[in-house]
């Protein structure tokens, strides 16, 4: 995509034009996932690029007019990966993610998007130590809130609320 489109350019008589949306993108988020995923059946390739686009229909009255769909549409990519490493307990690196171009034409999204990873390290590092390891075994290492709470002896409720606290806190300070 040498262009980024947003999502009002997809809507035809106040209707999402998906058919075109599919269209346009099937390449493009193929290539993304392929790019992202390791280790990943083709079958489990084609069924997230589905669920890609069902995602994005079943969520299209919640996004913005202008919103950018080739972010949208890789971030719920990224986001049906990581689910699906999590089921086969995998381990998932976010250095992983860091260094792979989702399609060639990209340039400008990969470094928005380092950029917005070394924003969200910053911000992770400046977090007081346990919520810092909370963060990094949540997000890093893929761990259950119930695992983290018994690792670390507290409760599962306190860790899940650190963790709201914490992307509340990095959605306020990130620049999107």
């Amino acid at each position: 995509m040498k262009q980024y489109k947003i999502l009002e350019d997809y809507v035809e008589n106040e209707q999402l034009n998906i058919e075109q949306v599919i269209k346009d993108y099937s390449g493009y988020v193929y290539t993304a996932i392929i790019n992202i995923s390791e280790n990943l059946s083709d079958e489990d390739i084609e069924e997230i690029l589905s669920d890609v686009f069902f995602i994005f229909w079943k969520k299209k009255d919640t996004l913005k007019k202008d919103d950018k769909i080739s972010f949208y549409l890789v971030g719920i990519a990224k986001n049906l990966i990581k689910e699906k490493y999590r089921k086969q307990k995998g381990n998932l690196n976010i250095d992983d993610f860091e260094n792979n171009i989702s399609t060639n034409d990209d340039i400008y999204e990969y470094y928005e998007e380092k950029c917005r990873i070394e924003q969200i390290q910053k911000i992770v590092n400046n977090l007081d130590d346990i919520d810092k390891a909370i963060f990094r075994m949540f997000y890093y290492n893929n761990q259950k809130s119930k695992e983290i709470s018994r690792k670390l002896k507290m409760n599962e409720i306190t860790i899940r609320s650190r963790l709201h606290r914490i992307r509340k806190q990095i959605k306020e300070n990130i620049d999107f």
